[in-house]
């Protein structure tokens, strides 16, 4: 009774201090989040920088076999540098044939032997093969294997990048809340830097400031990352799907619409996202010759399929020539499948065919890798790239110089539970949007009050 009492006489906070009770539960969350996930952060920043100028590092690193001396106009037919390709080693399997708009590249066939994947890099004019490579161990593949799965790979580790990614977002969210300036003289620090102080207020500027001006930009460049991922990427392909604004599920020239299970991405290479799951078709059977290379390479001129294209191979008897193109400008997306025998289109699907949310994506894409619109989208994602490295780098400085010896320095609990539960219900909310936020936001909040009280030493390290 006597408590009940207390509590009906006990003064309802003033509106300043229900702003000083959020500021410190949202601070504290951002502390933690920045914490756990400052590594994972400065792995993707770094190995997305070094991949956005893969087509200039691999230009370099790989002069001797990307290019030729382009001699005449003459050139070795795509069925007989195939043949060369598979002279060197006859057990390998050619899936695919890649060529470039450079008049001086090589072209490149994608070959599986033993269980592993290469390049093999033919001369067009000569039809003498130059060397070859194995995909994974390309210095740019490394990286890109760095960025999404943090090289160990699998299941896993992929869900961890994903992870981080989607509490960056978070981060973004409530560090924006905590560093906003308040009034005319917190703007120096937040949005002006204040080079001429030291200490902690120094550094303070060094995280707050860059984190005020390029957090539009590292936000859109997580988002445009996100259809890559896991589970974020399956929301993303259900949500076009559902609402018909991604991509068309079939665009044919003719007959009846392909029926099957199996998707692009699984037999064919470069395809576009949007055109990534799209039924394949199968081919007519009844004793027809199979169609050449120069064949598909003429299908792929004719229709006006931009280069750098991809050619893949038919699997099986049904299977199909898939012509393909992503990695030019968004809008020369497009996906073939023809039928291996006749050479009828079986399906035709470019960029102007897609919904608009997969445009938006195919677009954004293209933004991420740097090749919207040339060197000046690498420059700026790599300065986007640079700024997010300082940012962590700078407060993980400014934490230990706050840091109490045996403590985690973290903002103390508010005192006001209301405002506590309200900004977790408001996290939660978040994390159903970004469901691998929703469980670990869960899996900490089971541990902060169940399991880490009873522990002294992280009890005491945490308070």
């Amino acid at each position: 009774m006597e408590t009940a009492k207390k509590l009906e006489s006990a003064p309802k906070p003033t509106k300043k201090q229900e702003r000083a009770a959020l500021y410190q539960t949202v601070w504290r969350w951002h502390f933690y989040a920045g914490i756990i996930f400052a590594p994972f952060l400065v792995i993707l920043a770094l190995s997305g920088a070094v991949y956005l100028f893969k087509p200039q590092i691999e230009s370099v690193l790989y002069k001797d076999v990307y290019f030729v001396q382009k001699e005449g106009t003459s050139m070795s037919s795509p069925s007989a540098q195939m043949a060369k390709v598979k002279e060197e080693a006859p057990d390998q399997i050619v899936t695919s044939m890649k060529v470039y708009d450079d008049p001086s590249r090589t072209t490149e066939f994608s070959v599986m032997n033993n269980g592993e994947m290469s390049s093999v890099y033919v001369d067009p004019y000569t039809g003498d093969v130059t060397g070859s490579i194995k995909k994974e161990e390309k210095f740019t593949e490394i990286f890109k294997k760095l960025h999404s799965e943090l090289i160990v790979g699998g299941t896993v580790a992929n869900r961890l990048v994903e992870l981080a990614a989607c509490w960056a977002v978070i981060l973004l969210i409530t560090g924006l809340y905590v560093w906003w300036p308040r009034n005319k003289a917190s703007i120096w620090g937040t949005v002006l830097p204040r080079f001429r102080q030291k200490g902690r207020t120094f550094w303070r500027g060094m995280h707050a400031v860059p984190a005020f001006w390029l957090s539009l930009s590292i936000l859109i460049l997580i988002l445009t990352g996100l259809p890559w991922s896991g589970v974020m990427g399956e929301q993303i392909n259900r949500l076009a799907t559902s609402t018909n604004t991604g991509y068309p599920p079939y665009a044919t020239s003719f007959g009846e619409k392909p029926q099957s299970v199996v998707r692009a991405k699984d037999v064919a290479e470069d395809v576009p996202w949007a055109s990534e799951n799209m039924a394949v078709p199968s081919s007519t059977t009844g004793g027809y010759v199979p169609l050449s290379l120069e064949d598909a390479t003429y299908i792929a001129k004719n229709e006006n399929i931009e280069k750098p294209y991809t050619i893949s191979m038919p699997q099986g008897v049904k299977g199909v020539y898939t012509i393909a193109t992503s990695h030019s400008k968004p809008g020369d997306n497009a996906t073939l499948h023809v039928d291996q025998y006749s050479g009828s289109i079986l399906s035709d699907v470019r960029f102007s065919e897609y919904g608009i949310m997969a445009k938006a994506i195919t677009l954004g894409i293209a933004l991420h890798e740097g090749r919207l619109f040339g060197l000046a989208n690498q420059i700026i994602g790599l300065i986007i790239c640079i700024g997010l490295i300082g940012m962590v780098v700078s407060s993980l400085i400014l934490w230990r110089k706050r840091k109490p010896e045996g403590k985690s320095g973290a903002p103390t609990k508010s005192k006001d539970k209301k405002m506590t539960r309200a900004v977790f219900i408001i996290m939660l909310v978040m994390g159903v949007i970004m469901p691998l936020v929703g469980i670990s936001i869960i899996i900490v909040f089971l541990l902060d009050r169940f399991v880490f009280p009873h522990i002294k030493p992280i009890k005491a390290w945490l308070n």
